[in-house]
């Protein structure tokens, strides 16, 4: 068996078939010790400012109710996070938006963009 390659991965979806298919996939390819999802932007930065979680991986969903994606990250940048790890974070997305995609490429805070569903393949590439 592969040795997993993050500790922590946080996934932020407010739809519940794509996190159901994304854990599966990043379980089957041993991305993450622990993965959590959860589906609300404005709890998981609740989450992030307690410190209640800590993750390496952050996958992010553009289109979601109340904040979206890039409103998160909005907000992130406010956290006070001082003393914790700045995790990398994957914009994960239906969208074909060209303009959600340089926005997600312009943002300091995003790794990259990935359109949606996951593959194993796209994980390997990461």
């Amino acid at each position: 068996m592969e040795p997993y390659r993050y500790k922590l991965c946080l996934l932020i979806d407010d739809n519940f078939i794509d996190n159901f298919v994304t854990r599966k996939i990043l379980e089957t390819s041993n991305f993450a010790e622990q993965i959590v999802v959860i589906q609300s932007a404005t709890e998981a930065l609740a989450e992030l400012q307690a410190k209640a979680i800590e993750p390496d991986v952050i996958f992010l969903d553009i289109r979601m109710p109340l904040m979206d994606g890039f409103e998160f990250l909005k907000q992130y940048d406010l956290l006070d996070l001082s003393g914790s790890k700045h995790p990398k974070i994957f914009m994960l997305s239906s969208s074909l938006d060209p303009v959600d995609f340089r926005l997600s490429n312009q943002n300091k805070y995003i790794t990259q963009f990935i359109h949606k569903p996951i593959t194993k393949k796209v994980l390997e590439a990461l």
